[in-house]
């Protein structure tokens, strides 16, 4: 880049001789006058000489101030001032204007050609260096602003990577915490699948043996003929009872109870409980009802889910000692389908919360495993709640518990609504009996628990029916052919096949053959599956009504065969 030097002399030769030292080394301007002088500064320049009286003119003194107050910072602009001699020092006013214009170099007056070209080089170089400094800032901003611009970009993938980084974490967040509850639902059921099965084992086989108590004292009942043998067995037969509730609630809880599931209008269903609850609950507690206004129809053991509601209420009163409030509630919903609890359909919703003190956070995952107790020793069995959920599990629903200490506990009951075209279905009552006199039938007893096989066939005997007996499925197929009975009394858990399986044999042999199912313990889908479904005996069982079954069931094969 090519920098001009301007002379501004206005007076006698001065310029003319100036341009003729410097037009060899450096481009010239003359410039007469200030205004000339002004109007050059504007444009691209290497340094300026002016003589010292031209600076007396105090227009040109206040324009140049200002033009090299408005320089950037970069600038630095040279000033050559041609000074005449003077004998003492300057004036103050002199001095302040020269010291206005910054980098001045002074030169006096005469003063040979190469001090004048050499001020003048040194001058030009400078300014060529403050040009050099300038591009360099130049490049340095432009340097800098594409930084902040790179750094923006950066900051912006960052941001954005930092945000998704952030979404895929609450993913697997929830990812983890599903696959955590999905966990903790399976282990909670196999914990609960494998209790059941354990104490269904247990609750099948203690309720034999309460069934042969229980039959036993009938037959000491029968045979003892002294008065003060009497209150003996009652109270006897009364502590079997309880023992076979007990068993009931286990069976219920291992989902292995007998049920007998018929179209069952819930509100009703309650509506005809509140006074029994009310007595239950005692007169402290208040028991409200709060039922929908739709139909509320399920399909279930109507006196399995009276005893589960009953177990309820009786929990919340003991959790109101001071008293409080007991509410009963049914809704109407929809569940989807989450492949765990629940299939895609309508519930029916019974509901029981009370007031009370409520259950730890930490127990409850355990509230409905047997024999779990939150209540002081010798003050609950623990399986009024495993009832519950055994009862709404084998019933084709769910029940969850929920809890506050210091709030009260809800628990909640959800089983599939009934369909629109269910019939009620009705569980005919088998009344007490006992038979005189009988006509000579056969009967044949399949039973493998030796002694309930043994006190059925002494009751029926002592009834006046002859009785065979085998000791399994295998046996009791052997004897029907070899001589078809009257009536078969089968069991239904027994090792070698089940009754359901002896029952469907043993008609593929001889045909059509009344049966009585003697159990407590029977898959009733497998029963249902049989053509002409048996009469079901609940284990423990009386003399009276074994004899009233047989007589009904009897009676029920004859009566086709006269028509």
């Amino acid at each position: 880049m090519e920098l001009r030097v301007l002379i501004h002399a206005p007076r006698g030769r001065d310029a003319a001789v100036v341009e003729s030292v410097l037009q060899e080394r450096h481009k010239v301007a003359v410039c007469p006058e200030w205004t000339d002088l002004m109007r050059c500064l504007q444009h691209v320049s290497a340094a300026t000489i002016v003589t010292e009286e031209s600076l007396s003119n105090k227009a040109l003194e206040q324009a140049l101030t200002e033009w090299l107050a408005l320089q950037p910072p970069w600038s630095d602009y040279p000033i050559i001032v041609l000074a005449t001699k003077h004998v003492g020092p300057r004036s103050p006013q002199a001095v302040e204007s020269l010291h206005k214009l910054g980098n001045v170099i002074l030169l006096e007056r005469p003063l040979n050609a190469e001090t004048l070209a050499s001020a003048a080089d040194t001058a030009v170089r400078a300014r060529r260096r403050q040009y050099s400094t300038r591009e360099h800032l130049a490049e340095i901003n432009r340097a800098q602003t594409e930084v902040e611009r790179l750094n923006g970009e950066l900051e912006a993938r960052i941001a954005a990577r930092t945000r998704e980084l952030a979404s895929a974490n609450d993913r697997l967040m929830k990812e983890i915490a599903e696959r955590e509850r999905a966990q903790t639902a399976l282990t909670q059921g196999q914990k609960m699948e494998a209790i059941g099965r354990l104490t269904g084992g247990i609750a099948h086989d203690f309720n034999n043996l309460l069934h042969v108590v229980n039959m036993n004292l009938e037959l000491i009942s029968i045979y003892a003929k002294e008065e003060k043998v009497k209150p003996v067995v009652d109270r006897a037969k009364s502590a079997a009872r309880r023992g076979a509730k007990l068993t009931g609630q286990l069976l219920s809880f291992a989902r292995s109870q007998s049920l007998s599931p018929k179209l069952t209008q819930v509100n009703r269903l309650l509506v005809g409980m509140k006074d029994l609850l009310e007595i239950s609950v005692g007169p402290s507690v208040s028991v409200q009802l709060d039922l929908c206004q739709d139909a509320a129809s399920i399909v279930v053991d109507a006196s399995q889910l009276e005893m589960a509601v009953l177990n309820l209420a009786v929990n919340s009163r003991d959790a109101m000692p001071d008293g409080g409030t007991l509410t009963i509630a049914t809704s109407s919903r929809h569940c989807e389908a989450d492949g765990e609890q629940f299939e895609d359909g309508e519930y029916v919703v019974v509901s029981v919360s009370d007031t009370g003190a409520g259950i730890p956070q930490q127990l409850l995952s355990k509230v409905f495993d047997p024999f779990f107790t939150t209540k002081p020793l010798g003050s609950g069995t623990g399986l009024g709640l495993s009832q519950v959920y055994g009862f709404a599990r084998q019933s084709g629903g769910v029940a969850f518990v929920k809890s506050e200490l210091g709030k009260g506990t809800l628990v909640e009951m959800y089983f599939p609504a009934a369909a629109l075209d269910a019939q009620a279905q009705t569980d005919p009552t088998i009344p007490p009996f006992v038979a005189q006199k009988v006509k000579a039938r056969n009967i044949l007893v399949v039973e493998d628990d030796a002694d309930v096989r043994r006190v059925i066939v002494e009751c029926l005997g002592l009834i006046g029916y002859s009785v065979t007996e085998a000791a399994n499925g295998t046996e009791g197929l052997a004897a029907i052919s070899l001589s078809k009975p009257d009536l078969l009394v089968v069991d239904y858990a027994m090792p070698d096949m089940t009754g359901a399986e002896v029952i469907s044999k043993a008609r593929e042999m001889v045909g059509e053959l009344p049966v009585i199912l003697a159990t407590g313990y029977a898959d009733m889908a497998a029963v249902e599956r049989l053509a002409g479904k048996p009469a079901i005996l609940r284990k423990p069982f009386d003399i009276n009504s074994l004899g009233a079954a047989v007589a009904k069931a009897l009676e029920g094969a004859r009566v086709p065969a006269a028509a």
